[in-house]
């Protein structure tokens, strides 16, 4: 056991022993833990650290930032200068998307359409 465990051990355990773990908020009741499965075990302690902090993984902050755009294109006209400029960007944002092995259909509407076909169908 590394040194960092032992000490991190040893104060855990002696802070049972003073009672100061007895009445902590959720106590008696089941764990709920994350679905990390899909994360590699030498990545899972950093990413649930940056999910604590409210960080998001790089393809999660990509597909915000492209909703985003989506929105903002949608909301200009075409003949506006920034409209290819935009288009141009989410394009690329889109493009780094699929490459992380992620689903774009959200970007064009398709997967709204999906959903409410399944809602519907049930």
């Amino acid at each position: 056991m590394w040194l960092l465990d032992q000490w991190a051990e040893r104060h855990i355990s002696d802070a049972q022993k003073r009672g100061e773990l007895d009445h902590l908020r959720g106590s008696g009741e089941p764990l709920v833990l994350d679905d990390d499965s899909h994360i590699p075990t030498e990545l899972r302690a950093g990413y649930r650290l940056l999910k604590n902090a409210g960080c998001l993984p790089p393809e999660l902050e990509l597909r915000r930032e492209a909703v985003g755009l989506n929105d903002l294109i949608k909301g200009i006209q075409k003949d506006d200068p920034r409209h290819a400029e935009m288009s141009h960007q989410l394009t690329l944002i889109e493009f780094k998307l699929r490459q992380a092995g992620m689903n774009t259909d959200f970007l064009h509407g398709e997967y709204c359409e999906k959903l409410m076909q399944r809602i519907n169908e049930e």
